[in-house]
């Protein structure tokens, strides 16, 4: 495909050839990369990238509490910078935090900002934080993006100290592979920053900004593929190292020694993998050098996702294990018994020695002595004679050749076995108003694996945020003993998480937290079993799945996290 880059898509191309790596001096500080009410504070080398020397129209007076699309509402101002201004804000339709880029309508780059973040848009891909909306509306033009308050930016991690192994390789592999999907389909970052990459608390690095960023700030590249893949390079760099691979400082690192010009990541610190530290100085502009100057160097990120992979997979780290206490031993044990004390300690016994009692020497107690072993002989005559009879007895009747069959008694409960359900109608559950799949329920029930219902396609997961849970009601013509479900799913991977609860009707309006709590279970396969501690008697049952896994793009929905059931079956 051609390099060149459709980033800004309108924005002209009028930046050099060189490297971005030459030159971080001429970097500022980028402001459109924010989250959580903190501003970006490092430097970007934007050499290759040059900005546009387009004066600037003023930034948009706007306040807290002002709506957009009568939609948007501003909650935060976290950057005000070259014209354009970046706030956390709150979508009251969908009542969740987004992101907003604001800039007027004739500010130089505004029609650039659009087109950009209508490309981006189009992407889709879940490894991207998505653009929502882009409109030009009043005089205004303004971005909406998605909003992550559970991530956390690389630049935090990095505070905290380099990287361990398996994590670096987990970011260099999720960045590289979804930089290369962006390209194929024409768009580059150009800002690529420790603060665009935000870790998910499952551990999924998702990358911001795309094409938009570079458009906010007027940044082109002829080399934008090259640009990504060293921006890549220097994000492994720091990740390996806690220090940033230029002479300056930046994004709260500390810079290489002035004059030594790129150096390999083991000598800078003690320890690095080698095989990763490799893959930092093949993606980093190094005029053609790497640390082993043996392997070329890596110029687009879909030859560097290629190399990751050629690499032996890291695997995380073992969790530390934790020995049991030492088994204290008594002093007898550890053997002092006998021993001399030491000085200080107790010469004494704590405890006085009581003495035993003095034997039955009496008359009476002749007696009693007598008397007791007499008992144990009879006793032991007794059980002598039991014991003979039960013998004769069992000789009696073997003799005869009567041979018959143990059998239980009328008073033991034989067990049951499990009765399967039939299933007589099913409605589709949704308290919130949006079904996902309501012609789709009958196919759950009709016997044909290949036949299913199906959710929506979510960008967060696996646990579902947008909305409560996803569900079903299934009626069962009358009241039974409900005791197991077996649930057969369309999507393997982490996670399915799904629970069983009696309800008194199909109907949606009944909320789950007034409803009898069944069963629940986990798993990563294709086949969900629920089990009752003990049955539950009901006539409706609902199927309420909360977690999913991550699966790709098919003829009803984009990638995402999504689930689908082919069959249900219920036991009592």
């Amino acid at each position: 495909m051609a390099e060149r880059s459709t980033a800004a898509v309108d924005v002209a191309d009028n930046g050099g050839d060189e490297p971005p790596a030459a030159d971080a001096a001429k970097a500022m500080a980028d402001g459109v990369d924010t989250q959580n009410g903190r501003a970006a504070d490092g430097r970007m080398p934007e050499k290759d990238g040059e900005r546009r020397k387009a004066a600037p129209a003023a930034a948009p007076e706007l306040h807290s509490g002002h709506k957009l699309a009568r939609r948007y509402r501003l909650e935060e101002c976290v950057t005000r910078l070259d014209g354009f201004s970046s706030w956390r804000a709150m979508d009251e339709k969908l009542r969740r935090a987004v992101g907003v880029h604001l800039l007027p309508a004739d500010h130089p780059r505004a029609r650039a900002v659009l087109a950009a973040a209508r490309s981006s848009a189009l992407l889709g891909d879940p490894r991207f934080v998505h653009v929502l909306d882009a409109v030009e509306e009043n005089d205004l033009v303004y971005v909406v993006h998605e909003w992550l308050p559970d991530a956390t930016e690389l630049t935090a991690l990095l505070a905290a100290g380099p990287l361990e192994p398996h994590e670096a390789y987990q970011l260099v592999t999720q960045v590289s592979q979804a930089m290369a999907a962006a390209h194929r389909e024409g768009l580059a970052h150009l800002r690529l920053t420790p603060s665009a990459i935000l870790r998910t608390s499952t551990g999924q690095y998702r990358i911001r900004g795309l094409a938009v960023n570079a458009a906010l700030r007027g940044i082109t590249s002829d080399t934008p593929q090259r640009a990504d893949t060293e921006a890549i390079g220097a994000l492994l760099y720091a990740a390996l190292t806690q220090r940033w691979p230029y002479e300056v400082d930046a994004y709260g690192l500390a810079g290489l020694p002035k004059g030594v010009g790129l150096i390999a990541p083991d000598q800078v610190r003690a320890g690095v993998h080698r095989g990763l530290g490799e893959l930092a100085m093949r993606a980093l502009a190094n005029d053609g050098a790497t640390a082993s100057r043996q392997e070329p160097a890596c110029t687009t990120p879909e030859e560097l996702a290629k190399a990751v992979a050629a690499m032996p997979r890291i695997r995380p780290p073992e969790p530390a294990f934790t020995p049991p206490p030492e088994y204290q031993h008594t002093t007898y044990q550890q053997g002092s018994y006998g021993r001399p004390m030491p000085p200080g300690a107790p010469t004494t016994a704590v405890r006085p020695v009581v003495p035993p009692p003095p034997p039955l020497q009496s008359r009476t107690g002749r007696v009693l002595k007598w008397g007791v072993a007499a008992l144990l002989i009879a006793a032991l005559g007794l059980g002598s004679w039991q014991l003979a009879d039960t013998l004769l007895d069992r000789g009696k009747q073997g003799s005869s050749g009567s041979n018959q069959t143990p059998h239980k008694g009328d008073d033991e409960p034989a067990a049951k076995d499990p009765t399967p359900l039939a299933i007589k109608g099913a409605e589709e559950y949704f308290p919130d108003g949006t079904p996902q799949d309501k012609d789709g329920v009958s196919h759950t029930y009709d016997g044909d694996a290949s036949t299913y219902w199906r959710t929506k396609s979510f960008i967060d997961g696996p646990q579902v945020v947008i909305k409560p849970g996803v569900g079903i009601v299934y009626d069962l013509g009358s009241e039974q003993e409900v005791s197991a479900a077996s649930i057969a799913l369309r999507y393997p991977g982490n996670h399915t998480t799904a629970a069983l609860y009696a309800t008194n009707g199909t109907s949606s309006s009944t909320p789950v937290s007034s409803m009898t709590k069944i069963a629940a279970n986990t798993t990563s396969d294709t086949t969900l079993t629920l089990s009752a501690e003990k049955p539950v008697k009901t006539r409706y049952v609902l199927v309420w799945i909360t977690a999913m896994p991550m699966a790709g793009a098919d003829t009803y929905s984009n990638a995402g996290y999504k689930q689908a059931i082919t069959d249900v079956k219920f036991t009592g």
